[in-house]
């Protein structure tokens, strides 16, 4: 099996400069919910709205706050997005799909190496950005765009079924998806410690502690 996980298909830009993609994983679709093309403006505005999003959460960003983030105002905004909600949903699909292409549970071979460094790595250290932005957003989940709840809940779902197959490799004795499960929980877990200003070098010493508790599975 080839070490690349993705295969991109792009089609020729149109007259906007709209790059229309589909992307097939091979271990599934990505995020399941099809993806509405987004021009390159409209990318770079969603890379600067994403930390006040991050920070304040959906409910609580405003227009005022998105207009700074992005230097554009209303109307310019809305040329590129529907509304807010299409803005956020754009935001956590770019936020997604830079996390997919970082490759840590995809690299050959699979097995608990992979895990570790997902755990390790996974969470991010940047800043406002701290943690996960798909997890931060699952606080807000009664009142997330159904779109959004959508991608959101999908991209675990891929997660998990990642996670387990790296397991399955290592043959525990244990069900794999169970023990995905139980990596999903710790995951969201630091990266909650993370919003709580937790050091790295002690999140790193509960992983290792935790490999070698999964590693006795």
């Amino acid at each position: 099996m080839p070490s690349a996980a993705i295969n991109e298909q792009f089609d020729p830009r149109d007259e906007t400069g709209v790059i229309r993609r589909q992307k097939q994983h091979r271990f599934g679709n990505f995020v399941g919910i099809p993806i509405r093309p987004i021009g390159i403006v409209a990318t770079i505005r969603a890379e600067k709205a994403m930390p006040v999003f991050w920070k304040r959460g959906f409910a609580d960003t405003s227009l005022q706050e998105l207009e700074r983030a992005t230097g554009v105002n209303k109307s310019g905004l809305y040329s590129e997005f529907r509304d807010k909600e299409d803005l956020f949903v754009a935001c956590l699909r770019h936020y997604l799909e830079s996390q997919e292409k970082r490759g840590f549970l995809t690299k050959e071979p699979l097995g608990w190496k992979n895990v570790e460094t997902f755990l390790k790595n996974g969470p991010l250290n940047k800043g406002e950005q701290q943690g996960c932005f798909s997890v931060n957003s699952m606080r807000e989940f009664a009142i997330l765009p159904d779109e959004a709840y959508g991608v959101v809940t999908e991209y675990r779902v891929l997660l998990q079924r990642l996670i387990a197959m790296n397991i399955e490799a290592e043959k525990p004795t244990i069900a794999p998806s169970a023990i995905a499960e139980m990596v999903l929980s710790f995951f969201s877990g630091l990266c909650i410690e993370r919003n709580i200003k937790s050091g790295k070098t002690s999140s790193t010493r509960k992983i290792e502690s935790f490999m070698t508790a999964l590693r006795n599975l």
